[in-house]
C-alpha cells in the first residue's frame, strides 16, 4: 500500500511593506517642509561687512536691507515705509551692503533714531581666522 503524497506548495516571499515605509518619509517631508522657517530673500544683492566678534544674531523680525545707493527694504516695504515698517517691529536689523559709504551710514542711524528705534543691530560676516 502507497501512501498517497501531500501537495507542498512552496512557501510565499513575504512582502516587504515598502508602501507604509514610503508614506512616513512623505509625510516627514512634509512636516519638515511646512515647519521650516524660510529666511527672507534680499530684495537686491548685498554683500556684507565682515566682523571679528564671536556673537551671533537671535532670532529677529526681518531685516532692513541697505543697498549701495542706499535703497531701504523690509519686506515687501521699499523707502521710508520700510524704514518706519523696521522701527515698528522692535529692534532693527540692519543688513547693510560692506560697499555704502560710511557717511550715509551714519545719516540712515540718524533717521532710525529719529524714527524712534531704541536698538540697531548691524548684521554681519565672520571674519576669516589669519
Amino acid at each position: 500500500m502507497t501512501r498517497p503524497r501531500l501537495a507542498i506548495r512552496p512557501r510565499r516571499r513575504s512582502r516587504e511593506a515598502v508602501v507604509p515605509m514610503i508614506n512616513v518619509v512623505f509625510l516627514l517631508l512634509v512636516f519638515f517642509l511646512l515647519t521650516a522657517q524660510i529666511a527672507p530673500v534680499a530684495p537686491f544683492e548685498v554683500t556684507l561687512p565682515e566682523a571679528e566678534a564671536e556673537e551671533t544674531a537671535q532670532t529677529a523680525p526681518l531685516p532692513l536691507f541697505v543697498a549701495t545707493d542706499g535703497r531701504l527694504s523690509h519686506g515687501d516695504l521699499r523707502g521710508d515705509a520700510a524704514l518706519a515698517a523696521a522701527v515698528a517691529a522692535g529692534p532693527v536689523r540692519l543688513e547693510a551692503d560692506t560697499r555704502l559709504p560710511a557717511q550715509a551710514l551714519a545719516k540712515l542711524l540718524a533717521r532710525l533714531t529719529e524714527a524712534g528705534a531704541e536698538e540697531v543691530i548691524t548684521i554681519a560676516t565672520r571674519a576669516p581666522s589669519p
